[in-house]
């Protein structure tokens, strides 16, 4: 069973900056793939990030691919999503996720996905 609490959102001004992190519970973090994916309001989850293992493989949705930047710290069994260049169809609440620890590919389907944090909003305002 993992755990995941989310943090650091919060209102920013388009083209500031902004890094949510994810602390995961438990000692199975390192062979967790994660994930960050968001939901605005009236539409679908949407997947924004994800990165292996190891952290040397990392997939990015086209949408945020050279403004957002997705890493971890297995030490600290923590995930990051640091935000440049953000615009205002960035606001939403952002989600961190987990595979189970025997699914090793990344992935970018919210089905692939057996942990979620509860969220953290980000707000850009315009």
């Amino acid at each position: 069973q993992v755990q995941l609490v989310e943090s650091g959102g919060g209102l920013v001004q388009a083209g500031g900056s902004l890094r949510v992190s994810c602390a995961a519970s438990g000692r199975s973090f390192s062979r967790n793939v994660m994930g960050w994916f968001r939901q605005a309001p009236g539409k679908e989850r949407e997947f924004v990030a994800c990165i292996s293992r190891s952290g040397d493989t990392t997939n990015y949705a086209d949408s945020v691919k050279g403004r957002f930047t997705i890493s971890r710290d297995n030490a600290k069994n923590t995930v990051y999503l640091q935000m440049n260049s953000l615009k205002s169809e960035d606001t939403a609440v952002y989600y961190c996720a987990a595979r189970s620890a025997w699914m090793n590919n990344i992935d970018s389907r919210v089905g692939a996905y057996a942990y979620w944090g509860q969220g953290t909003q980000v707000t850009v305002s315009s």
